[in-house]
């Protein structure tokens, strides 16, 4: 998809290139090259850096010139074919001259940089150098552009090198561990530790001490262009001394280094004329060859050359092996890109490379790739590639950030979230406020007295629990539980409240028989997870039902009152219904056994609500200013007034407008685990349909509502997952990605997880300021009680929440302690206390 106009410039040797490259993508891909080649003169090749870089800016600017478009500012990518280490695409520290340069003040310094100072010098034209390359690398993006399954470059000329795609979590010396990145081996210098003394012969040996760098690039000298034809000269000297060939007789030619040129060799070994150039060549060295000196010399050229294409196919199926061990197959289709004189003009070299390639590789369809435009292309494609996916890049994170809150606005939501508080509390306020805050007729958390045994009921879904809780004291202090799940077929959930109330006593029934307790009359505590008004701890009004009940005669009714009506139908057993409670307020009382500092609940599961302990003076719907009173938020809707439409996105939007209750519940929509995933669906959606993401393509499975579930938010996010697992998730949902599309994908689950984190810790900041403030205290220490599935089995979540809350309330030190055992175990110590504090009351 890349598309525009790019230059390049191409230094290596004593010419170097200046390009200019156009590449359309308007159905019909192509690649339109203009080029011209300037010389360095000697002289500069050993003058001065400064002269060196001044000199290649006034070829770039002639260039331009000649092409008229000075006046641009286009983006250009830089070969530069000399031993760089790199920290950024866009930065590259010569390590060493090579190939006969020796400019002065260089070597150590960013060649980039040299190379913006001489252009900004000269002030009559400007360009934006993007990427900097080795010519490896050059020559696989240049294959690239035509066979997307290039992943490997090599070069077999005068040098030798390769690069290749290797995974980040494996590459060190950089951060980060998501993607690919392209690592230059620099493998000329592989035996340089003298793993390779086994197979190197007198003769590697010998030129190896008379070359510029003894030691060092051991590899490079047994299989590159530079060498080979040394290599056999050396060969056919040993042989003419030993009078193996030419009668032993030697030539002043002959015994000259670098007078058997690997030009020679490729001659040499053509198929019909290789005997009759033999006997040329060896003619000019001054040598008087029989047939047989040039027969012999064609063989030591094939077994030169031979090995040469040997030692660079092992070394090569060594890297296609890691790329495939990489990506986790037993197979792999891959593609190589090649350059390099030895590579194109030898007429046997390349198809011996291949062929030990396929030998090492039996499984693995390896296909090559000649590169016909040199490195200065793929130099090109760098830039084109890189300035596609920062202009990508730029516009995801535009569309991502309106979903990044800053300090500020956490703090805003804060003091909202405590406005709509306060009109929850008032009398006069309530009916018009969002956040309800529903007395629950809770007023005392366990002390550690309690004693005796209680039966709970746990109802909020399509199954339910029937809890026996045995509450100890002294010194043997604990609780012990027994419980049983009953599922509630969805014809009682959707017929009427007496099927379903007498379904519930039935099973009440079944789990004292289990239990072995039929005749006696306990004490109950009943969660209840519906909206409900209260008016005592034993009164529960449902205001509506959800999830999807919608059993007839109960909306309005008190469901203590249908409990205890269906008890007495069945004329079986008696219970005494002492308290009925939120699942957020027996969160915290199953908390608050544990931890005498926990005043808060707080579920984040599929929906999220918390409740805390309210001065009764401020709880204006309830007679009294004594003590405190547990109050249910219901904070889920807090935001349906328009107080957060500021911060809600176009993706809240959508999906509030098409969930079963639009405009309501409108934090809780930002927040919970029932609509994060289909807010990453949405994203993902508005990324495809701009190009961003899938190459554009929106499967079927994406426009398909609440496919992407939360868990796979909290799978995605995970530290542990490779980004193979995330490609297998979206596969699942049907969505062929790249390994850039699942870092993609992965950024926004953590973008949308993050900011929920952060808005369900603005609204508990609000919580803990509130109470700290009521009790006027500079430093509070409290603990909020927790349960729901996103906050437990998402990996960050939790995390994200806490450092939010300690962030805007500096001033209260938050534990929060998760709840294992739900709420059932908090509705029997809520009946516990209420127990306890009715016992006094009577003494």
């Amino acid at each position: 998809t890349e598309d525009g106009d790019f230059l390049a410039l191409d230094l290596g040797g004593t010419n170097f290139r200046v390009l200019r490259v156009k590449v359309s993508d308007n159905g019909l891909r192509k690649v339109e090259m203009e080029n011209q080649i300037y010389a360095i003169p000697e002289e500069l090749m050993r003058g001065s850096g400064v002269q060196l870089f001044d000199h290649i800016a006034e070829c770039l600017a002639n260039f331009l010139d000649k092409l008229q478009i000075k006046d641009k500012k286009l983006p250009l990518g830089f070969t530069f074919s000399f031993p760089c280490h790199q920290t950024k695409l866009d930065e590259s520290i010569l390590v060493t001259w090579t190939k006969g340069f020796k400019c002065s003040s260089v070597e150590g310094r960013d060649v980039v940089s040299l190379l913006r100072r001489s252009i900004k010098k000269r002030g009559d034209f400007d360009i934006d150098i993007v990427a900097v390359v080795n010519d490896t690398v050059g020559t696989m993006m240049t294959c690239g552009y035509d066979d997307h399954n290039c992943e490997v470059g090599l070069i077999v000329g005068t040098g030798t090198n390769a690069c290749y795609m290797e995974e980040m979590r494996h590459i060190d010396l950089v951060e980060g561990d998501e993607g690919r990145m392209c690592i230059n081996m620099e493998w000329g210098a592989f035996g340089d530790d003298g793993v390779l003394n086994d197979i190197r012969t007198e003769f590697d040996r010998e030129i190896d001490m008379g070359s510029l760098n003894p030691g060092k690039q051991l590899f490079e000298k047994m299989i590159s262009g530079m060498y080979m034809g040394e290599l056999v000269r050396l060969i056919l000297v040993k042989m003419a001394k030993d009078g193996l060939l030419f009668g032993g007789r030697l030539t002043p030619d002959l015994l000259t280094t670098g007078h058997f040129e690997t030009r020679f060799v490729s001659a040499i070994e053509k198929e019909k004329e290789g005997l009759q150039k033999a006997h040329e060549i060896l003619s000019k060295l001054g040598l008087e060859p029989s047939h047989e000196d040039c027969v012999a010399t064609l063989r030591i050229c094939q077994i030169v050359s031979t090995r040469s294409a040997a030692l660079c196919g092992a070394t090569l199926a060594a890297v296609l092996r890691r790329i495939r061990d990489n990506k986790g197959g037993d197979k792999l289709r891959s593609t190589v890109g090649v350059d390099g004189s030895v590579y194109k003009k030898h007429p046997h070299f390349a198809r011996r490379l291949h062929k030990t390639v396929r030998k090492l590789l039996p499984d693995c369809e390896i296909r090559f790739i000649r590169s016909e435009d040199g490195s200065g292309k793929g130099a090109a494609m760098v830039t084109a590639v890189a300035y596609r996916l920062a202009a990508q890049h730029q516009a995801r994170q535009k569309i991502l950030e309106p979903l990044k809150l800053s300090h500020e606005q956490l703090l805003e939501v804060k003091e909202r979230m405590r406005i709509e508080m306060e009109k929850g509390l008032g009398k006069e306020t309530h009916a018009e406020a969002t956040v309800k805050m529903l007395p629950t007729y809770v007023c005392s958390t366990p002390d550690g007295t309690e004693k005796g045994d209680f039966l709970a009921l746990d109802l909020g879904g399509t199954n339910f629990r029937v809890l026996l809780v045995r509450v100890r004291n002294g010194m043997r202090r604990g609780v012990e539980m027994h419980n049983k799940i009953y599922s509630i077929p969805v014809e009682i959930m959707q017929g009427t409240g007496e099927e379903l109330f007498d379904h519930i006593v039935h099973c009440i029934s079944d789990f004292l028989e289990y239990m072995g307790m039929k005749g006696v009359s306990l004490p109950l505590g009943f969660t209840f997870s519906f909206p409900c008004q209260q008016n005592n701890l034993d009164e529960g009004i449902l205001l509506k039902w959800t999830k999807g009940f919608k059993a007839t005669g109960c909306e309005g009714e008190d469901v203590v009152g249908l409990l205890k009506e269906a008890i007495h139908r069945r004329e079986e057993f008696d219970l005494d219904v002492v308290a009925v409670v939120n699942d957020t307020v027996g969160t915290m009382m199953t908390c608050g056994y544990e931890d005498p500092f926990c005043e808060v609940g707080l579920i984040v599961g599929t929906g999220s609500n918390a409740c805390y302990m309210e001065e009764m003076r401020n709880v204006e719907l309830v007679e009294g200013d004594e003590g405190r009173m547990c109050v249910n938020m219901e904070w889920g809707a807090f935001g349906d007034s328009g107080c957060l439409d500021d911060i809600r996105t176009e993706f809240d939007v959508a999906v509030d407008e098409l969930s079963l209750n639009p405009g309501k519940q409108r934090y809780e929509k930002m927040i919970s685990g029932m609509y994060l995933g289909e807010i990453v669906r949405n994203i993902l959606m508005d990324f495809t349909k701009k190009g961003l993401l899938f190459r554009g393509r929106i499967s079927e499975r994406l426009k398909t509502r609440g496919i992407f579930e939360t868990k796979f938010l909290s799978q995605i996010e995970s530290d542990c997952l490779a980004l193979l697992q995330v490609r297998s998730i979206l596969q699942h949902l049907g969505l062929e990605s790249t390994c850039d599309d699942s870092i993609i994908v992965k950024e926004v689950c953590t973008v949308v997880a993050r900011r929920a984190a952060q808005l369900c810790g603005a609204g508990m900041a609000a919580v803990v300021d509130k109470i700290r403030e009521n009790r006027g205290l500079d430093f509070l220490k409290v603990t909020v009680g927790v349960d729901g599935t996103l906050y437990k089995l998402h990996p960050h979540f939790s995390t994200v929440l806490q450092e939010t809350v300690k962030e805007l309330s500096p001033k209260c030190e938050v534990t929060f302690l998760q709840s294992e055992d739900g709420s059932g175990k908090g509705a029997a110590l809520i009946t516990a206390v209420a127990c306890r504090i009715r016992e006094a009351g009577q003494r």
